[in-house]
């Protein structure tokens, strides 16, 4: 049995050369937190360089169960990176950048905040009744709306919802009613 803080050391060495295993849940969070960091919100570092550099300092708490390589590909680091957060920055982040965008028919779809701009890629009757556009961050930028047809094939990409209710969407419509 040798003692945790060693074990914690060869662990940490063992993320630096295998690298770290981000999940997909992980890989979002880090790219939300990327966006609100840009948009000028107090939160850590964490590109890949920072997190590798600091494992000891959030990582290593997590890893007092890792022997193996397998140990280590299983990890799920989504909760280490959210402990990286206090309270009031995890609110602010919820509040503001948001993982989820709510449609009026209650459903939740991911926002996708690995772009240049952040996206969500929903049915386009998802967004009937929808008469504001929905904005993020601090610097309220648009929110980018792939609007797909039944199929889920893209019929518009928009980042004004009540410009295309009232240019291009009986166009659009139109154009599904032959297709659908």
């Amino acid at each position: 049995d040798p003692p945790a803080d060693a074990l914690s050391r060869a662990a940490c060495d063992g993320v630096r050369a295998l690298g770290l295993p981000l999940g997909d849940a992980a890989t979002r969070f880090i790219a939300r937190v990327a966006f609100a960091r840009g948009q000028g919100m107090n939160l850590p570092d964490m590109s890949q360089d920072a997190l590798l550099a600091g494992l000891e300092l959030w990582l290593a708490p997590w890893l007092d169960k890792v022997r193996s390589a397998d140990d280590i590909a299983r990890l799920d680091l989504l909760p280490a990176l959210r402990a990286m957060l206090d309270w009031g920055q995890m609110a602010d982040l919820d509040r503001l950048v948001p993982a989820t965008f709510e449609t009026p028919l209650g459903n939740r779809i991911p926002v996708d905040y690995s772009g240049d701009h952040p996206q969500v890629e929903l049915r386009l009757q998802e967004v009937f009744g929808l008469t504001t556009h929905p904005v993020l961050g601090p610097a309220r930028l648009p929110l980018r709306m792939v609007l797909l047809s039944p199929a889920r094939r893209p019929v518009q990409v928009t980042l004004d919802l009540p410009g295309f209710w009232d240019t291009s969407y009986a166009d659009v419509r139109k154009d599904m009613r032959g297709r659908y």
